[in-house]
């Protein structure tokens, strides 16, 4: 008998479930170099993300949508995890509760829950407490690798915390006492929040993804690419260490968010040209917060304000329909 049914007609096994998964497999690495080098210290701060943004979204559930619990499908998860990974290791467990509560409750529930946000949860979540909490949100406890109890309050600036300073009459001597290596950059030994610190952790999580073919390519590589090649222009123009392209890939919250966040499947466009122009703005604003703003760091800014113009690009750029011809 016929069925006569609206589209889309494909199906997949594919569901969101197994998607989520996937993501948190691709955060592991990053899990691991975060307590490699912040010890448990890390661990309480995943812990109590994970489990408030998993706490506030069944509550939504049964007692204000009065659905079933969405918590199975692990987007809460996710979304505790990298809030985590955008706050440092000193966080207090108070006020990550009540960051997992703007992330969950307000960016997400309040919009309908998965699939109906405009902005990225963990993003919302990480700025409020930036903005609400900065002297805590600035504080970064010095990494110490296998050092699991650590419990020293000792802390150290971020890699494009010391660049922010730096100017033309910095002498290289100086500078090289400042900054840390690429190797430790790379690594993750450096200053920061806990999820950003290893470029190689989130890189191997970026690999996975790509194999899984959770995400393709093209807004994590348009994105870093373009921060990479307008810090290039202006390092090779002036010779400036804080123009350095390298040292705005390996070191703050740039990787992390170019594949974790930027690729977010409700907050980025849906057609692979729409995905290109919100990278490379992305980048661009990135840059610009980055080089001329008071903070030194502009990731979760750029996104949240590319997020705000992603219906206009969904609306103005549109895929090819199936089965039409080229």
């Amino acid at each position: 008998m016929l069925k006569i049914s609206t589209s889309p007609h494909m199906q997949s096994p594919v569901d969101t479930h197994r998607i989520m998964l996937d993501v948190i497999i691709a955060m592991l690495p990053a899990i691991i170099a975060a307590v490699l080098f912040f010890g448990l210290n890390a661990l309480v701060v995943m812990t109590s993300s994970v489990a408030a943004c998993v706490f506030f979204e069944y509550l939504v559930c049964k007692f204000w949508f009065k659905t079933r619990n969405t918590t199975r499908d692990l987007s809460a998860i996710i979304t505790g995890l990298l809030l985590a990974f955008n706050l440092p290791s000193s966080m207090p467990v108070g006020m990550i509760i009540l960051g997992s509560f703007m992330a969950i409750v307000v960016a997400k529930m309040c919009y309908g829950g998965l699939g109906k946000n405009i902005f990225n949860p963990a993003l919302i979540g990480r700025v409020f407490l930036f903005i609400s909490f900065p002297v805590q949100m600035t504080q970064w406890p010095k990494p110490e690798f296998l050092k699991f109890l650590n419990t020293d309050t000792q802390t150290a600036a971020t890699t494009l915390g010391i660049i922010k300073h730096l100017d033309a009459s910095t002498s290289a001597t100086a500078i090289s006492g400042k900054l840390p290596s690429y190797y430790d950059m790379f690594m993750g030994n450096i200053g920061g929040c806990i999820g950003e610190i290893s470029a190689l952790a989130l890189l191997l999580g970026f690999v996975y993804l790509l194999w899984r073919k959770v995400i393709t390519w093209h807004i994590p590589v348009y994105y870093v690419g373009t921060v990479f090649i307008i810090t290039g222009i202006f390092w090779l123009i002036t010779g400036e260490t804080r123009y350095d392209p390298l040292t705005h890939i390996l070191s703050g919250g740039l990787l992390l968010g170019a594949i974790f966040m930027a690729t977010d499947y409700t907050t980025s466009p849906m057609t692979i040209k729409g995905q290109i122009l919100f990278a490379v703005f992305c980048g661009i604003l990135t840059v610009i917060i980055r080089l001329y703003s008071a903070y030194p760091e502009g990731v979760s800014f750029a996104i949240l304000i590319m997020n705000a113009f992603v219906p206009l690009i969904d609306k103005y750029i549109h895929g090819r329909i199936y089965g039409q011809r080229s």
